[in-house]
């Protein structure tokens, strides 16, 4: 910032504000948005997040195959909880059951075959 004299004074800090306003507004603009991750779905709109049908998922969740939250009579799903629970269902390629049989005998030769199924 270059020197400036009294009389300058209330246009630097004009200038200064200003630059104080976009770094806030740039700042806000990469929050994440988490109001849609934390949303709370009802049985269909979970439903047609999951593109299952309503009966499909009450049924996982009586079999407590799914993330739920039940206050009382009704069933609420936690949008991020259901994308957890889709990614947590990823089954392993040929080439990531590949590298985990040929890690170093922490497994016996007896075992080893057991990886082959995930």
């Amino acid at each position: 910032m270059e020197p400036f004299n009294f009389n300058e004074l209330p246009e630097v800090v004009r200038r200064l504000f200003e630059k104080v306003e976009q770094m806030e507004n740039l700042l806000l603009n990469l929050q994440p948005k988490d109001e849609s991750e934390n949303e709370l779905l009802d049985i269909s709109e979970a439903a047609k997040f999951l593109k299952v049908s309503v009966a499909s998922l009450y049924t996982k969740v009586s079999r407590k195959e799914i993330p739920v939250n039940k206050p009382g009579k009704r069933l609420y799903f936690n949008r991020k909880e259901l994308q957890e629970w889709i990614r947590s269902g990823k089954k392993k390629t040929r080439s990531e059951i590949s590298a985990i049989n040929n890690l170093p005998n922490r497994l016996s030769p007896n075992n080893r075959h057991r990886l082959d199924k995930y």
